[in-house]
């Protein structure tokens, strides 16, 4: 990426992920006149006066600090769902969760009327164990209410020391009462890809998250799956399922592994710091070998920017259901007193200049998961999407469509639990006999 032109890194991410250092320059306050001229005088008028009632007439004494903490989260609140003001120890959780180890649950949330909502729980984690599924609504933890708790809070209550205790009071539908999760935090360290064989020749990748490592470690696990297939896979399922995201770095990387050229994703806001374009490198890991990207409603972010390049680019068929729709950008800007802003300043967009903000990637074959209807696992298809999150980011498209090392693990999906699985498998040996192999 660009080095740093400011003392303030400021870090392009999506989801909760820190992602690609950049700056941002103010071309907008160029002209100190034009900016003074700006000023909202009466508004900000207001907005004193409301400060000085609450300090002198409220019925308990208020915190000035506390009291234009709250001010500034409304203000970023109102944006949209994902723009947050971070305090010193909620940026230093941030920062934490990039290296893919930390203490917590292991679950990706967001707001929704006031409450915290699943978007998905991260494999291998006390949540996941626990029974946690996308699409619940957290209403207390332990017996705090979250309601119009930020999501900031809600987040550091529910990280914590290691063998530690949370009570989750959670609604999900379908269900007549409230449920209760009673989950020990644990040191999660996330191993963001594993792999194997799962037929003669036909290898599965699942990767879990994007972080830093990410990419070396696909690249490692495909050329052990190459070495177990003789020296030439014949097809492999790439599984976004549940996938939430993470480093945009590293979504470009895993998308440059399958692309030989041409463009991987765009970003666009109104600052020019902000619209950056990324290209593939000349080298297709599997030389052109037919992959099928199994993604679903928990499919958050970066996963949507690999699938929606491979798709674009027909280097993979999108198997499934709908992604998520998160098509926006967010920049860390670093504060003086050590807090930070987390700001929507870009939307991005596919190789064929498609917004999938609020969205959402749309399947070449869209498959359900089967065993969900009968109430086991997997996604129900009333997952939480971005265009379900109040104050959305609207899709501007015009009108237009639509880490630890990596691991060969047998607790992944089997063929005979997993009926996505089991027909990307059958959609890749289908192009298979299409193309002569």
């Amino acid at each position: 990426m660009m080095k740093n032109r400011s003392r303030f890194a400021l870090v392009l991410i999506l989801g909760i992920f820190v992602g690609a250092a950049l700056t941002l320059e103010h071309s907008v306050l160029a002209k100190k006149d034009d900016a003074v001229a700006a000023l909202p005088y009466e508004e900000l008028k207001a907005f004193s006066e409301v400060f000085e009632r609450i300090k002198s007439d409220f019925v308990d004494e208020v915190d000035d600090k506390q009291l234009l903490e709250d001010a500034i989260q409304g203000m970023l609140s109102g944006l949209d769902p994902h723009s947050t003001y971070l305090d010193p120890e909620s940026f230093k959780e941030l920062r934490i969760g990039t290296s893919g180890e930390f203490g917590g649950l292991g679950i990706e949330v967001t707001m929704e009327n006031g409450f915290v909502k699943v978007v998905t729980p991260i494999d291998d984690t006390p949540a996941q164990r626990a029974g946690l599924q996308p699409g619940d609504v957290i209403t207390r933890l332990d017996d705090k209410s979250v309601k119009d708790m930020s999501l900031s809070e809600a987040v550091e209550i529910m990280r914590g020391e290691p063998e530690t205790d949370i009570k989750l009071t959670v609604i999900r539908e379908g269900e007549a009462k409230p449920l209760e999760f009673v989950i020990t935090r644990a040191v999660i360290k996330i191993t963001s890809v594993k792999a194997r064989m799962l037929e003669e020749g036909y290898g599965y990748v699942r990767v879990t998250q994007f972080q830093n490592g990410t990419t070396d470690s696909l690249r490692r696990s495909l050329g052990n799956l190459k070495e177990q297939a003789g020296g030439e896979l014949k097809g492999l399922v790439l599984d976004l399922r549940n996938n939430p995201g993470g480093v945009l770095d590293a979504a470009v990387s895993v998308s440059d592994t399958f692309l030989k050229d041409g463009l991987i994703v765009s970003t666009k806001g109104r600052v020019s710091n902000s619209r950056f374009t990324f290209t593939a490198k000349p080298s297709d890991y599997l030389d052109g070998t037919p992959i099928v990207v199994l993604v679903n409603g928990g499919s958050a972010s970066a996963s949507e920017i690999v699938a929606g390049a491979l798709q674009d680019h027909n280097r993979g068929v999108v198997m499934g259901t709908q992604t998520f729709g998160k098509g926006s950008v967010q920049t860390i800007l670093p504060m003086d007193n050590g807090a930070a802003l987390k700001l929507t300043t870009a939307r991005y967009y596919t190789p064929d200049d498609r917004s999938i903000q609020a969205s959402g990637i749309e399947p070449d074959v869209i498959v359900e998961n089967l065993e969900v209807r009968r109430g086991e696992s997997g996604d129900t298809g009333t997952l939480l999407r971005e265009s379900d999150l109040p104050g959305h980011l609207k899709n501007d498209n015009n009108g237009k469509e639509s880490e630890p090392e990596a691991t060969m693990e047998s607790s992944l999906p089997s063929l005979e639990q997993d009926f996505q699985l089991r027909e990307a498998l059958n959609l890749l040996k289908g192009i298979n006999i299409i193309q002569g192999g």
